[in-house]
């Protein structure tokens, strides 16, 4: 058993917001995550997860201080899991730019050096990670995704890849077309080179026309978004699954923009979605 290191714990609505560190096998290096226990995990109970993924810059802190979202977490009794977003280390390839490397692995596995050796952020969120928490923690095999913008894109994806391993996904700002956007173009060049079919496998307005989800989607997006609709585009991913008769819930939300404020805003409605998911 992959040994957890606790690195610091805090009672929050009479549950526990922990933070651990751990060897992953997958990115070969230390990776840290943050996890929200409600009362009735700590008392033993096994709860569903939802797996909170955090945006471009972030680390797992980013959600668990700022989204509010334990709160409601407590009252559903469902556990948050908030993985970082990318390795992290001196061994780790990093760039300049706050777009790529350490803070910016936008949840693919890297095939292009230097960043194939550490960068395998889809395997880690996929496979590696839950696998830990469910030896680790009383969990059940309930799992859903939750993400807000570069963890947004990450969100979506995933569910749209593994619609057998998730019963629902929602995304504050999502990044929903990357290939559409100039920091879905750089990172995609960067990690997976120039064949636009393995960009094509990372984009979730790419995957909803091959995949239409079986499982329900949530997205709430600021009209006063800087970043919309330059670099998000969720009026694509929206219009491709309209094409294939998906029933996705989407608000444009007046006069929110990219931040916390916005997600701890509408955090309630996405925790109060995935509980009804998990038929709670």
């Amino acid at each position: 058993m992959t040994e957890i290191t606790l690195l610091n714990k805090h009672k929050l609505f009479n549950g526990e917001q922990r933070r651990y560190q751990h060897y992953s096998h997958f990115n070969h290096c230390n990776m840290t995550f943050s996890i929200y226990l409600p009362s009735r995990a700590l008392q033993g109970y096994a709860l569903p997860v939802i797996y909170c993924l955090a945006g471009l810059t972030c680390t797992d802190e980013n959600f668990s201080i700022k989204s509010g979202a334990q709160r409601f977490a407590a009252e559903w009794g469902i556990v948050l899991v908030m993985p970082d977003t990318s390795p992290r280390g001196a061994e780790v390839a990093n760039a300049d730019s706050y777009s790529l490397g350490q803070g910016a692995g936008f949840y693919l596995n890297a095939t292009q050096q230097p960043w194939a050796q550490h960068y395998q952020m889809y395997d880690y969120v996929v496979t590696e990670l839950p696998v830990l928490i469910e030896k680790h923690f009383p969990v059940t095999n309930q799992r859903s995704l939750c993400g807000h913008s570069m963890g947004g894109h990450g969100a979506l994806m995933i569910a749209l890849k593994n619609p057998q391993r998730y019963l629902a996904a929602s995304a504050f700002a999502p990044i929903a077309h990357p290939m559409n956007c100039a920091w879905g173009q750089e990172a995609f060049s960067t990690y997976l080179g120039n064949n636009q079919a393995e960009w094509a496998a990372y984009d979730s307005t790419e995957l909803i026309q091959l995949y239409p989800p079986s499982l329900p989607i949530l997205i709430d997006q600021g009209s006063v978004d800087e970043f919309y609709p330059e670099q998000l585009h969720p009026q694509d991913f929206i219009v491709a699954a309209k094409s294939k008769g998906t029933d996705i819930r989407y608000h444009l939300r007046e006069h929110y923009d990219h931040s916390y404020y916005f997600v701890s805003t509408f955090i309630e409605s996405h925790i109060s979605f995935h509980a009804e998911a998990f038929g709670l």
